[in-house]
């Protein structure tokens, strides 16, 4: 059904959740916000200057807080992540039949390389897509349309995959089919609005999805 697939990656590929809540707590105590009683997880997938923008109104305030949270996320977060069961047997299996693998997350490139290393996934992308560290390409919809503007993404059926209403968003502002991950942080509820073509509960039910339009 689809030549190449852009994956999403916390909530999608990985559950990296407890690396990314203490980094928030630690950038948001640094700023002398207190976390308790906050719920981050809601900012579980969305752009750091989205999220930062929620409690802070200057932008000099809300770079103070991304810098912070990227100095505690090098340090701590970025090991303090796992692979969703059957994320490994899926790309294998999708590289395995010519699908063409690449991510599309909100992470910066520089950020999220050494995390999918380390995780033994990055030999199965043919580019890893991220965010900038600067505001050039901040929003999951421009790093899609930086995407789609690569060669061996010209002509082809492509599907994001993604948890989060930003990743459907993205999709449908650069008029590409979409998939939701069930398994990771969003929910039904978040992700129906957006027309999804499918909703995985687990990467098997994904991968048949994507090779064979169809359910395991």
């Amino acid at each position: 059904m689809y030549d190449a697939v852009l994956f999403d990656v916390d909530g999608t590929l990985t559950d990296s959740a407890p690396g990314i809540f203490h980094a928030l707590r630690d950038a948001l105590a640094a700023m002398g916000t207190d976390p308790a009683g906050v719920d981050l997880s809601k900012y579980l997938g969305p752009p750091l200057r989205k999220t930062f923008a929620d409690f802070y109104t200057r932008e000099s305030d809300i770079e103070k807080a991304v810098a912070l949270y990227r100095a505690s996320y090098r340090e701590k977060g970025a090991h303090e992540c796992r692979l969703y069961p059957g994320v490994q047997e899926m790309l294998a299996a999708l590289s395995a039949a010519g699908v063409l693998l690449f991510t599309a997350t909100s992470k910066p490139v520089e950020v999220v390389t050494p995390i999918l290393h380390e995780q033994g996934i990055a030999e199965y992308f043919r580019v890893i897509g991220g965010a900038s560290m600067g505001k050039s390409r901040d929003t999951k919809t421009d790093v899609i349309r930086w995407l789609l503007a690569r060669p061996e993404l010209q002509g082809k059926r492509i599907l994001m995959v993604g948890d989060r209403k930003d990743d459907m968003q993205g999709a449908k502002d650069c008029a590409l089919d979409a998939a939701g991950a069930l398994y990771g942080y969003g929910s039904r509820e978040e992700l129906l609005p957006f027309g999804p073509v499918f909703l995985a509960g687990s990467c098997p039910e994904l991968e048949h999805f994507i090779l064979d339009g169809e359910t395991k």
